[in-house]
């Protein structure tokens, strides 16, 4: 196995951490007759050779090695090295077949090149190995007709059902893979998706036809596919599989322990509602029917499946929301839990939810905080979903964390959410900014979520307390810009309550690094343009670290910022795209060039999602002439996707948030110039 292992000049190659001297050690640790020792090598080559999906000279040098220890028949554990070996051969996400180059096409001709290995491997006599295999096959073994044929034997042979599940997925990847073969992979699917198939089978095969073969699914899907998935429940053993076993503390172990309880149930509707892609009203009947499984098992893989289906796609997700809502009153914590995560990044969605959520937050106390062993306490789970839909039953609450010895940090960033039902809590919110050390470490995490409540509930009494804290501020403190810019905006906030107390501490800022966001806040304050437009041009300057945030400010003076215009003309031609962005909206406000601005935004627009939203604003700012871009809104609203999805399935916890929102925007300003051009109807323009 390890024939000329020596010969290798490891200190030369190079892994995440450097010199892959360590690796040989590695590679011999997955040999080893300790079960410890190989998780602890496994662990290690996946953290070091193939870091977060990386392949590096050295990766490419244990491909031989790896394939040599999968052929053993002595050697424990393969399977785990099998995935890896895949793992290290795979494409990247969104790479075609041989699109790459470098070291990790070199090591997926390396795998190829070595792919018979898997030939044999096929009738292995460990399970383990023989469900690992099938994807190998199709992956790199580069001859259609036999892959085919060996996984049209395999499946006929084949008696355990996790294997069987794993060929069944193999044939949809062949179908996608080569679609000139797919004929016989896809008439292996359709037999395998009807009786006397085993229910879990079948899902199997509907949801790989749903991929590959949609005009192959029956007409009554979902109920066959609900039906299915309460037969294979009905027959699930109680017992996970390896849950008795013990494992040793590695980054391998730790994951396959977070798996779901039933990570095959999980993996067969997850795939089924893949393949459905936009077909809304069946995902969502779909989504219902495993939302009302009499199985907690399939309710909770329900819970956590429709949180991508939530982020990715828009529609009226009430029915589903309000099933989710009464998990939260089951006994299984992890179903319980699984509601709460879901419903937190819902924000106003999860407002037909908000009653099971206020009984849960009334009858535990003891989830009004979230303590952890390391890093400071959060709000609850359930206290913040209900806080973030908006609902007033969430205000006496928080009051009563706010009295308490311990205060969440987070906590300030909910309030905002309650709008005028937070007012109750602005004393208390004073009373907390005050308490804040102004030259702590924690002043970051402690005074901004403060700041940006009491800004939100727009609390002028709380001047006294932004004051001391503003102009406490040490210059190196961590993090201090944005306790600045958060204080400037409160400040900007209360200025028309208390303008004699404001305005002078605003004007001292222009004389700092934070003269652009001072020169913005002071104009809302005093509206006075001879005293902000020379601060906020001379910011224009190429390389200024916050000339976004003047061409912003600039933006809100309109024509009286003229002067800027040159200054503002030459950024839109910026590398940096938010620059460019900035200082359209800019020119287009101050100076009505939409020939100029509107280029420049749409293709912002398209390029960059994140770009909409500041893009929007503008044109609600805009009025009527922002008519030149009403087609971009138009668009958004009829796209059923949310325009914050990532290519690569990642989300962010207010993507949610963002796209309603954005929506919202997009309403407002195509109703206000549908409304402005009837005026001009009506008075007979």
């Amino acid at each position: 196995m390890f024939t000329g292992i020596d010969e290798v000049d490891w200190a030369a190659l190079r892994h995440a951490y450097g010199s892959a001297e360590d690796v040989p050690g590695l590679l011999r640790g997955l040999a080893s007759a300790d079960r410890a020792e190989r998780e602890t090598a496994l662990d290690g080559l996946y953290g070091a050779v193939h870091h977060q999906g990386d392949v590096y000279d050295s990766t490419l040098a244990c491909v031989p090695f790896l394939l040599a220890l999968v052929a053993s028949g002595e050697v424990a554990d393969r399977a785990g090295i099998v995935e890896l070996v895949v793992s290290i051969g795979a494409e990247s996400a969104g790479a075609e077949d041989g699109a790459e180059d470098g070291p990790r096409a070199r090591a997926r001709e390396a795998v190829r090149a070595g792919a018979e290995v898997f030939v044999r491997l096929a009738g292995d006599a460990d399970p383990a190995v023989r469900r690992a295999v099938p994807r190998a096959l199709v992956r790199f073994l580069d001859e259609p007709v036999r892959v085919l044929a060996l996984l049209r034997e395999r499946c006929a042979l084949e008696r355990d059902d996790r294997v069987l599940h794993a060929l069944t997925e193999s044939l949809g990847l062949f179908a996608r893979r080569h679609p000139g073969h797919a004929a016989g992979a896809l008439e292996l699917l359709t037999a395998q998706s009807s009786a006397p198939y085993d229910p879990g089978l079948r899902l199997a095969a509907l949801g790989q036809l749903a991929d590959c073969a949609p005009d192959r699914l029956p007409p009554d899907l979902v109920p066959v596919a609900v039906e299915l998935l309460r037969e294979r429940s009905a027959r699930r053993s109680t017992g996970r599989h390896g849950v008795d076993c013990p494992h040793a503390d590695t980054l391998a172990s730790r994951l396959r322990r977070l798996r779901p309880s039933d990570e095959e149930g999980s993996q067969l509707l997850r795939t089924l509602h893949r393949g459905l892609g936009d077909r809304l009203d069946e995902r969502t009947a779909l989504l219902k029917g495993q939302l009302t499984s009499p199985d907690a098992v399939d309710r909770c893989n329900a819970v956590w499946m429709s949180a991508g289906l939530f982020r990715e796609w828009r529609a009226d997700w009430a029915e589903p929301v309000t099933l989710i809502g009464a998990q939260l009153a089951a006994e299984e914590s992890r179903l319980r839990d699984a509601a709460v995560s879901v419903l937190e990044d819902l924000f106003d969605l999860a407002a037909p939810a908000a009653d099971d959520l206020a009984a849960l937050v009334t009858s535990r106390p003891d989830l009004w905080v979230r303590r952890r062993e390391r890093g400071a306490p959060t709000l609850g789970g359930p206290l913040k979903a209900l806080a973030r839909t908006g609902d007033s039953r969430a205000a006496p609450v928080l009051a009563e964390v706010l009295a308490g010895p311990v205060v969440p940090d987070d906590l300030g960033h909910v309030i905002g959410h309650l709008g005028s039902g937070a007012a109750p809590l602005t004393s208390a919110l004073r009373r907390r900014l005050g308490e804040i050390v102004p030259d702590s470490d924690a002043t970051f995490e402690q005074a901004v979520p403060l700041l940006s409540a009491l800004t939100a509930l727009g609390d002028a009494e709380a001047l006294p307390e932004v004051l001391r804290l503003l102009r406490g501020l040490p210059a190196r403190l961590r993090l201090r810009d944005a306790v600045m810019e958060a204080a400037v905006r409160a400040l900007e906030a209360f200025g028309s309550a208390a303008p004699s107390l404001v305005i002078p501490v605003l004007r001292e800022l222009l004389e700092t690094e934070y003269a652009a966001v001072a020169a913005g806040a002071l104009w809302s304050v005093e509206g006075d343009a001879s005293a902000v437009l020379p601060v906020l041009t001379g910011e224009l300057t190429e390389g200024t670290p916050r000339r976004r945030a003047a061409a912003g400010a600039l933006a809100r003076l309109g024509p009286k910022a003229g002067a800027a215009l040159p200054g503002l003309r030459r950024m839109v031609l910026a590398e940096d795209r938010w620059e460019r962005v900035s200082a359209a909206c800019a020119v287009w406000r101050i100076s009505g060039d939409a020939e100029l601005a509107a280029p420049v935004l749409r293709t912002a627009w398209a390029e960059n999602p994140y770009t909409r939203r500041t893009i929007t604003a503008c044109l609600a700012a805009l009025g009527p002439a922002s008519v030149p871009l009403h087609d971009l809104l138009r668009a958004e609203l009829a796209a059923r996707r949310r325009h914050l999805v990532s290519p690569s399935g990642g989300y962010g916890s207010h993507d949610v948030l963002d796209d309603e929102r954005l929506m919202r925007a997009c309403r407002e300003v195509l109703e206000g110039a549908w409304g402005a051009a009837h005026a001009r109807r009506e008075c007979g323009e």
